[in-house]
This record gives C-alpha cells, structure tokens and sequence, in this order.
C-alpha cells in the first residue's frame, strides 16, 4: 500500500475551474460491514469496490484473524464464512484494529458472545476513545468484558455461552452502539429491542437484512429475534459520500465548476451534508437513482453556488457526523455566520474535531469560536496562509487541505498520514482535479 507524508503543503491554483466526473472509493461503513457479516455467514461472500483503506483493511485482518479466509480475485474479495459458530480464537488471543473505532467497536459485538477470550485494541488515539457506550449494554446481555478505568480500549472479553436479548434505548445516536448490539443479538436468545434518540445510519440493518436476517424498523426502533443465521450473499459497495463531502464542498466554492460523482452511496441516513449545503444555498443534483441491496445510489451533481451561513439544524447532526469538518470550511466561505449545536460527539472521534477546525480555522483569518458542543463561524472571502496542525485526524487534515485553493499563501497541515486509514488516493483524485499538494521538503 501507499503512504502519504506526514505534512503536505497545499497551494491555490490561480484561475481553477472544474468541470469533471468524480468516482471515489467504496463507502467505508459498507465495507467494514461487508467483510464482518461476510465472515459469519454460512457460503461465500462476493465483495465488489471494497475500501482498500487502512481502516477497513484492519477489520478484515480481524476476521482472517479468528479463521475466516478472505482472498482478492482481481477487483473483488470472496469472504468465505464460517458461519456465526466458526469463529476462532486468534493465535494471540489478541486483535488489533489500528485507527478504526468502527472496527473495534462492531468487532465487540461478536467477541462478546464467542467461546474464547480475546482482547481487541488499537492505536493510541483509538484507544483514547470511550467505549463504555457498548461495554455497559454488553454486560447487561451477560458479555464478560473490561475496560481501562477510564472505560477505553484495550477491551478484554472472556469466552460466554449464552447472551440474553435487552430492550436498550442508546443515550446516543450512534450507528456503531446500535451495530455492536444488533451484531452480539445475533447470538442472543429473545428480541433485541434497540432505541436511539435521532436515526444514526442504517447500513447494518440494511445489510442483515440482505444476509437474511429478518427485523423490523420504526421510526427510531430496530427490533430482530436472536439466533438467526446469516445466508452468503453478492454486496456492491457504492461511493462513499464522506470522501465526496471534500470535493462537494470545492465545487460549491469554485467559480464556474461543476462535478458529478458517480455511484454515490445516498442512503437517508448519510445525507445529512446534502441537505446541509444545500440549506447554505448549494446548486447540487441527483440523478440515475436506484436501490442496491437495500442501499440507494444515485449521481450526485454539484456545481458553483454563493454560499451563506445558516444555523445547521439538528436533525442533521447524526447523518452528517464525519462531514463537519468539510462543512465548517464551507462555513468559513460563506456569507454571514453558521452556527452548530448540539453536536458534543465531534469532541469524541478520531480527535477533538471542534477544537481542532477552530484552532486551524483562527490560524486562516477566520473569526469562530467554540461551544460546549459546537462552534459559531463568521464566513469570510478568502483565507490566509498558515500552518495548521490536523492531530492525526484524517477528516481534518483533508479539509484544511481543500481550504488552500480558497488562501492568499499556502497552507501547511500537519499529522496528514492517517489520510489512509479512509481515502488512500485522496491526493491523486485532487491532482486529477488541478489541486497542488505537495510533500514537505
């Protein structure tokens, strides 16, 4: 694989318009799902457009790990499943699941019922992150799993027999929380009843339900029977709309551009950056609409707008959760002021995501300041030059990276290799485009 430097310099590109197709890679969150519920599925699993990220790479080492045999055939993975009973314990007894809080946190769900202890982890800022929101509805199914005090990663699981079915409503809405229960329900005896307080992304009922998996939905519930099996299916992975949010967000800002991304993965509950931009005031279109294995697809066409500041509601929060920091560069070029609240999760993913766009955005001349769970920003013309450190968060470091076609002086961000662990060609889809990023020398 590839690797990106750790610090890039981004350049404006004097007089820049585009007008092209766009084809990101495979949605992350399809892909994570495809290779876990691949491997606990009775026959084999096709995969096409699997995110070859380093996230979604570690989640499939996970699997191969406890006995699944997964191999590449050209452009496509065939996840042989073992099914939900043909797990093995790793030869270490351990799991390593590198920056993903996907991974590891869908990964415990099917840890916590197996017959072997394991203990599963990650990197230093994964293993910063909470996780009592899936380790204290675990123990109440009767999972044996402990944490650090601070009730973070690595999380050590004891082998079980039998987990019980809870009715659980998520003080969160969050798609990780409800996967992780759907994932340990499987295994459980009763009816998993699952509540949220806001509709978090819905791939993995989606995707059960395409392994055949019967459940039911309504509204902010998720109800399935446990002990149900998982029959091998063919998963097309769509485009992952938060690698296009980036590149949404430029054809928004740039002056007589217009970009259509194809295959674009437009499930509701992903949609969130859509509506959005376009509360700000963006031209953008869809179009050739369909549904694959219960997932919508269309292409998305975005093309130059005026842009202005609008207070971001909050229904949109949990279906745009990733695509913030893109978001809060569009902010920052709008007219007026944008304001969020309401969204204190931002304080809890790969970084501080709020602490660290304002801390960059000060250093581009923009005015913005934070709230407990938010932040206000005063849209301005353009950007100053500036160095600007992304803390190892990849989302960040590629928004302050797109914000330097809109800076009076480059930009220099810093911490950029984890830009791989989501969007590996990330820097050849933006020279594709005319963008001028380069390593630091």
């Amino acid at each position: 694989m590839t690797t990106i430097s750790n610090t890039l310099i981004a350049t404006k590109v004097n007089n820049l318009s585009i007008v092209q197709q766009v084809l990101v890679p495979g949605d992350k969150s399809i892909s994570h799902r495809a290779m876990i519920l691949g491997g606990i599925a009775q026959g084999k699993t096709q995969v096409s457009g699997f995110l070859e990220s380093a996230d979604c790479l570690a989640t499939m080492r996970a699997m191969q790990a406890m006995g699944v045999k997964i191999e590449k055939k050209k452009d496509k993975y065939i996840v042989h499943g073992v099914g939900k009973h043909g797990l093995q314990r790793p030869a270490d007894g351990k799991i390593d699941c590198g920056n993903s809080g996907t991974g590891l946190r869908l990964l415990s769900g099917i840890i916590a019922t197996q017959n072997f202890a394991a203990e599963i982890f990650g990197d230093d800022s994964l293993n910063s992150r909470p996780m009592a929101r899936i380790t204290k509805p675990l123990q109440l199914m009767g999972a044996e799993v402990t944490a650090n005090e601070n009730d973070t990663p690595p999380l050590k699981f004891s082998a079980v027999k039998n987990l019980q079915a809870i009715t659980y409503q998520s003080p969160i809405a969050s798609a990780q929380v409800k996967s992780c229960l759907l994932l340990a329900g499987l295994y459980a005896k009763g009816e998993t009843n699952l509540s949220e307080p806001k509709l978090s992304r819905d791939h993995t009922e989606n995707m059960l339900q395409g392994f055949g998996v019967e459940l039911s939905r309504n509204n902010l519930t998720v109800k399935m029977q446990g002990l149900q099996d998982l029959t091998a299916t063919d998963i097309i992975v769509p485009a992952d709309i938060s690698s296009s949010a980036f590149f949404m967000v430029l054809a928004c800002l740039l002056p007589n551009s217009q970009i259509t991304f194809k295959n674009l993965c437009v499930n509701p509950s992903r949609t969130g950056v859509i509506s959005i931009l376009k509360l700000m005031g963006a031209n953008i279109e869809l179009t050739n609409q369909n549904t694959n294995a219960g997932e919508q697809i269309a292409d998305v066409v975005v093309t130059s707008s005026q842009l202005h500041g609008i207070e971001i509601p909050k229904e949109y929060i949990a279906s745009a959760i990733d695509e913030f920091p893109i978001l809060f560069i569009a902010a920052s070029l709008a007219q007026g002021e944008t304001k969020l609240t309401g969204a204190i999760e931002l304080r809890k993913k790969e970084s501080d995501r709020i602490s660290v766009m304002a801390k960059g955005l000060q250093k581009l001349g923009v005015g913005c300041h934070e709230l407990p769970d938010g932040i206000v920003i005063n849209g301005t013309s353009s950007l100053q030059g500036a160095v600007v450190d992304s803390e190892d968060d990849h989302r960040c470091a590629m928004s302050f990276l797109i914000a330097a076609q809109f800076a009076e002086s480059p930009i220099t961000v810093k911490n950029c290799a984890n830009i791989m662990t989501s969007f590996p060609n990330f820097l050849e889809i933006c020279h594709n485009l005319g963008l001028s990023i380069q390593e630091s020398k």
